[in-house]
């Protein structure tokens, strides 16, 4: 992982999509507004990993939502990092942990959450969350009332 002001990714139309997980892809870039709180969201709807014991694909939306404090993830950059879990066996609750981990070392944000939605194999669907909130400040109080809340009212499930 990389904190970079000139970007290598940004622009390159000669990327390799590694398919293999590779946290060193990821790049962020300063934040210009730090003293402002305000969360920066992404879906990634096309989110695939593979079952750690069957090999077999599993899919996901995967949404990510943080509260950046001295650096942002570079949006490019976090793509090719979710597509280099394409061949990467964990379980789902697994995969949503090591994308937030890797998320707070890079970034060392205030806030940060990652759900993740997957699709149903053998019948069920798994919905993972994980969230962290800068411990001694504000959003670390956050982030427990945010979890212990997570999910009272779950969605309407029509298509999964």
């Amino acid at each position: 992982m990389r904190e970079k002001e000139n970007l290598t990714l940004l622009g390159n139309h000669h990327n390799q999509y590694k398919t293999d997980y590779d946290p060193g892809i990821l790049e962020c870039f300063s934040n210009k507004h730090p003293g402002n709180d305000y969360f920066v969201k992404f879906n990634c709807p096309e989110f695939t990993s593979l079952c750690p014991i069957t090999g077999q694909p599993d899919f996901a939306n995967i949404i990510i939502s943080y509260v950046p404090d001295e650096r942002l993830v570079e949006s490019k950059s976090l793509k090719l990092y979710l597509f280099s879990f394409r061949n990467h066996g964990d379980f789902h609750e697994d995969v949503v942990n090591i994308i937030m981990k890797d998320l707070i070392r890079l970034l060392d944000p205030k806030y940060i959450e990652v759900w993740g939605k997957f699709l149903p194999r053998g019948g069920l669907s798994i919905d993972p969350y994980c969230n962290y909130g800068k411990k001694g400040t504000p959003w670390e109080k956050a982030a427990w009332d945010r979890l212990a809340q997570h999910d009272m009212y779950p969605e309407k499930v029509d298509n999964r």
